[in-house]
């Protein structure tokens, strides 16, 4: 099994290397799209999958990344649907699927959570993914994307030494 899992990819935007041999690129979507203006966006991941519900065992990945919509009203027409997908009910979707990440993590894996706060405020979603993250990142320049990392520790571990 690879180390890393993508548990929403789309079309692998923020990868360096789109094609990284160590990660697995899972999404619901496998799809070819064009956009109003011309451009062509490529959902095609290894595994066919929903984030809410994925098909790996327990403590399989030591990093998963998850980059889920980030929009709960999209015209399916719209460029931004094409592009992102569309979450239908985000609350209980965004907590399965942050729920299901940490299933797949194993013991001090990493969860790194990216959030576009376009519609919904990051307060908001970790509110009703009931998780604190151990710190995060806004991007500079107004830009609306934050980056928040958890990690995954064992039942046992009490946080002392």
């Amino acid at each position: 099994m690879k180390p890393i899992l993508d548990a929403c990819c789309g079309s692998r935007m923020f990868w360096f290397d789109k094609d990284n041999p160590n990660v697995v690129f899972m999404d619901k979507r496998d799809e070819v799209c064009t956009l109003s203006d011309g451009q062509t966006v490529i959902v095609h991941p290894n595994i066919v999958g929903d984030f809410t519900a994925m098909p790996f065992p327990d403590k399989s990945f030591k990093l998963v990344v998850f980059d889920p919509p980030h929009l709960v009203w999209a015209g399916k027409a719209s460029n931004l649907y094409k592009r992102y997908g569309k979450l239908d009910n985000w609350q209980e979707e965004l907590r399965k699927g942050v729920d299901e990440c940490f299933r797949v993590l194993d013991d001090y894996g990493v969860l790194i959570f990216k959030w576009a706060e376009s519609q919904l405020k990051v307060k908001t979603i970790i509110k009703a993914i009931g998780r604190q993250p151990l710190f995060g990142h806004k991007r500079l320049g107004g830009g609306k994307t934050v980056w928040m990392a958890f990690m995954k520790f064992p039942e046992d571990c009490n946080g002392k030494d």
